[in-house]
């Protein structure tokens, strides 16, 4: 199997079970037209993430790494009328594209984008007593991660899902000899949740249009 397969097979899906959406085409176009990085989530993986949020009834979502809102769409959309999604971004510019796609989605009364280092900006949320949050996305600096999961165990409660994506980094993640410093983060990640006694979590591989990687998942139980 190769990348190529892969890529067909999520396109396949895609095709099959998320009909087309006008919006979430214009967010991408809008993204690669202001130069932000292809990274974003693959529609079946924003549709994962729309249906995770369903599942648990997510009324308060926190989303860390909002690039130019795709997967931000995803999960407000998910919400109902009431609902609200934070998402943090470093980057202004990138935050500017996401607002502009967020609006454009009808979902600007409900998400609230907010600039700043999340390594900042996630104390400010526990002062200000905004969790706790029903579901928690993490897709940003992998290197950061321990402090991500760290401040969403803090901003959750008893039956909060988190996420966190590109724990695979292409297979890396099981060399314990690497010095990358995303997969050192990721490793830190995984010992810091193997040792939590307030969650229990599994990670999964996966391939598809966004090539190897996969994602980690825990709940939240004490």
């Amino acid at each position: 199997m190769d990348a190529d397969r892969w890529a067909a097979v999520d396109r396949y899906f895609a095709e099959a079970l998320i009909p087309p959406d006008p919006v979430l085409d214009a967010a991408l176009a809008d993204s690669d037209a202001a130069g932000l990085p292809p990274i974003n989530v693959a529609p079946t993986q924003g549709r994962l993430l729309h249906l995770l949020a369903r599942m648990v009834g997510a009324r308060r979502i926190l989303e860390v790494g909002t690039l130019g809102g795709y997967s931000a769409i995803w999960l407000g959309r998910a919400l109902p009328e009431d609902g609200r999604l934070v998402t943090l971004e470093a980057d202004p510019a990138h935050a500017a594209v996401a607002r502009a796609n967020l609006a454009r989605a009808g979902l600007a009364d409900r998400v609230e984008v907010r600039v700043g280092p999340a390594l900042e900006t996630l104390p400010r949320l526990a002062a200000e007593g905004q969790g706790p949050f029903d579901l928690v996305f993490i897709d940003a600096d992998k290197p950061n991660n321990p402090g991500y999961v760290h401040w969403a165990l803090e901003l959750s409660r008893p039956g909060t899902a988190i996420v966190v994506d590109n724990v695979v980094r292409g297979g890396a993640v099981a060399d314990p000899a690497s010095r990358d410093a995303g997969v050192l983060g990721v490793r830190r990640l995984m010992e810091l949740i193997a040792a939590e006694p307030r969650v229990v979590a599994t990670a999964l591989q996966t391939v598809g249009a966004k090539g190897y990687d996969g994602f980690a998942v825990a709940l939240v139980v004490g």
